[in-house]
């Protein structure tokens, strides 16, 4: 590394006095990480030190760092046309052809797209959408909105809402109304109230309770992650969204698809519920489209729901729109990115390296303390408890995630937890022994707590 130790102090002086950062406190960044460099799953610290990126940025660097094919992609459009209004009346190429590929990728249903600039761009999206969808067609109190907890669908107010985390509501006044929560179908820790049917079907049923409860015409949408994933990697039984899917044709309820996180590949599938034979209305998207290196995000419409937006009378039409709606340079680099995923195989290879991954973490349930592993693709969490008999959880006074965390980048391995959960989700390049290093790593890390 070039960067000298006078700058990266003057660095870290800088950033704790002026900048502000996601989930901000001062606390936080008395002694930061200062990333300067990135090279296929491997991130560099200032002064030279090399750390696993175990989680890929944040859940989005699918392709690995230092892609040059996507900078080429971005560089050639911003010298074409950096930026152009996508509203009424104008397009670009980069975005009509984008949304064309997705066409071709996405779930049979879902052939309409809209581009927003991220994750929580697209939730709120898509319950707008939702509401409108229904609004439209003369059942203007269908609005509400259920979701589960320990979701993590964004933190703009409506995302946030929905989000089952309960630590994201105080601070902003609350969730807003019209937002509810069921229980995840969390295999570890689901109790089932209804002994006659699976796991998955009792906990798929408390949809049917909840729209009940409120009543079907009141209801707009559920939305859920194939996988939960900031929520501690949770993998839902596999008749689970079979019955959701059922539950929401029953009663009339959009299904939203969260796969900000699983789509473009990280659950060894282009999207999270092909593994279920389950397709959304309406399909939340970001993170992976660009491998997280601009920008990006959206949803996919299904048939249905386009047709009733295009059906409006203009004077009722969606009115929805972000200025980076259908920003050509990002657009562009999505088709790039898209473009590696399909020429490297990398789909396949987020499939194959996540069982790998997956049954070297699991070999850490022999040690006392590592309560639960699961994972799918390259999707993997790992669950530390007090006690595995009885699967009580550590007092969290203890911050047994925390110093499990720390333990790992010791060690050369960077990733995150939510609670006493690890969380996996690797660069879909990285190699068989920097997976074989991550569970070693892991072990050793967890050991170290013993």
């Amino acid at each position: 590394m070039t960067t000298s130790v006078i700058d990266i102090e003057k660095i870290k002086a800088a950033d704790y006095a002026h900048l502000v950062h996601p989930l901000f406190h001062p606390v936080d960044q008395k002694d930061p990480f200062v990333w300067v460099k990135g090279e296929g799953a491997i991130l560099y610290e200032a002064g030279g030190k090399q750390y696993i990126d175990g989680l890929s940025g944040l859940w989005n660097v699918s392709l690995g760092h230092g892609r040059r094919d996507l900078a080429k992609a971005g560089a050639r459009q911003m010298e074409e046309l950096g930026y152009v209004s996508g509203y009424v009346g104008a397009t670009n190429v980069p975005a009509v052809q984008l949304a064309e590929k997705l066409a071709e990728l996405a779930y049979s249903s879902i052939n309409h797209f809209f581009f927003a600039a991220g994750g929580g761009e697209s939730v709120e999206t898509a319950f707008k959408t939702a509401r409108f969808f229904w609004i439209t067609q003369g059942k203007p109190a269908k609005t509400k909105i259920i979701s589960r907890d320990f979701a993590y669908h964004g933190v703009t107010m409506a995302a946030m809402s929905a989000t089952g985390l309960p630590i994201f509501w105080p601070m902003f006044g609350g969730k807003l109304p019209g937002f509810l929560h069921i229980k995840s179908p969390y295999p570890y820790r689901f109790v089932s109230e209804d002994q006659s049917v699976s796991p998955g079907v009792a906990a798929a049923n408390l949809l049917e309770k909840a729209i009940l409860q409120e009543g079907p015409e009141t209801v707009a949408a559920f939305i859920a992650e194939p996988v939960q994933g900031s929520g501690g990697l949770i993998v839902p039984p596999d008749d689970y969204f079979p019955r959701i899917r059922e539950i929401c044709d029953k009663y009339d309820v959009l299904f939203i698809a969260d796969e900000i996180i699983t789509g473009f590949g990280r659950t060894g599938c282009w999207f999270g519920l092909e593994r279920y034979g389950v397709e959304p209305d309406i399909l939340a998207f970001a993170k992976g489209i660009t491998s997280g290196y601009i920008p990006l995000g959206g949803i996919g419409l299904s048939d249905r729901v386009h047709k009733v937006m295009s059906d409006a009378p203009p004077a009722q039409r969606w009115m929805h729109a972000f200025t980076y709606s259908a920003h050509p340079v990002a657009c562009a680099v999505g088709l790039a990115a898209i473009a590696a995923y399909e020429k490297e195989n990398l789909i396949a290879a987020a499939a194959s390296k996540g069982k790998r991954l997956l049954e070297g973490v699991k070999q850490l349930l022999s040690l006392d303390i590592v309560g639960d592993v699961r994972g799918m693709g390259m999707l993997v969490g790992l669950e530390l408890v007090e006690d595995k008999a009885t699967k009580k959880a550590f007092d969290p006074a203890k911050k047994m995630g925390e110093r499990l965390h720390k333990e790992c980048c010791k060690r050369g391995l960077y990733s995150r937890i939510r609670g006493d959960i690890y969380c996996l989700a690797p660069p879909f390049v990285t190699s068989d022994a920097h997976i074989d290093q991550i569970v070693n790593i892991l072990g050793e890390s967890v050991k170290a707590l013993q």
